[in-house]
């Protein structure tokens, strides 16, 4: 077989997640394959980016340029930026189609696992473990939002005047809103 790459990355799109799967023909001929997980903030997908030039990656779905371009648009437009994004590369790779496609594929999955979830609520919601296991998810969710907030801090707030601009905020959105 003849290698036509010998660096090349597929991106797969999430609400959450951008999943990158580089693949590099070594010298042996054998092929190795990485792959990575990221965020889709602007921070993570910057790193994502650092990560596949770093690695010497030639070829992507989309170049750097046209990436941040569509990145930049995606965060103008109200919405997720990954909906928004996934939605922008699919039009550049399949037009209109590659659009319905993406977006298809970032909602539907979702979309349907909840209104499964709504009908089997709304049909068994009444009972008590139903309403433990969710006291039980909001629990969870809590444990997780705190985490996430007590790690961004960590690296966040350096100096005292971090931890006032973060109280006046509290304060101006528990007053104000």
């Amino acid at each position: 077989m003849q290698t036509l790459l010998e660096r090349g990355c597929g991106l797969d799109v999430h609400q959450a997640t951008v999943v990158a799967c580089l693949l590099m023909v070594r010298k042996d001929g054998k092929v190795q394959k990485q792959m990575r997980m990221f965020g889709t903030t602007t921070r993570e997908l910057v790193g994502l980016r650092e990560w596949l030039l770093s690695e010497g990656c030639t070829h992507v779905a989309i170049d750097d340029k046209q990436f941040v371009e569509m990145l930049s648009i995606s965060q103008s437009l109200p919405g997720l930026n990954a909906t928004n994004l996934a939605i922008l590369v699919g039009e550049k790779l399949g037009g209109i189609l590659g659009s319905i496609a993406a977006i298809l594929g970032i909602c539907l999955p979702g979309g349907v696992l909840m209104y499964i979830v709504g009908i089997i609520y709304r049909q068994h919601g009444d009972h008590a473990w139903i309403t433990a296991g969710l006291k039980g998810v909001t629990a969870a969710a809590v444990g997780l939002i705190l985490s996430t907030v007590v790690e961004l801090s960590k690296k966040s707030l350096a100096g005292r005047f971090d931890f006032v601009f973060m109280a006046m905020t509290v304060i101006a959105v528990s007053r104000l809103h």
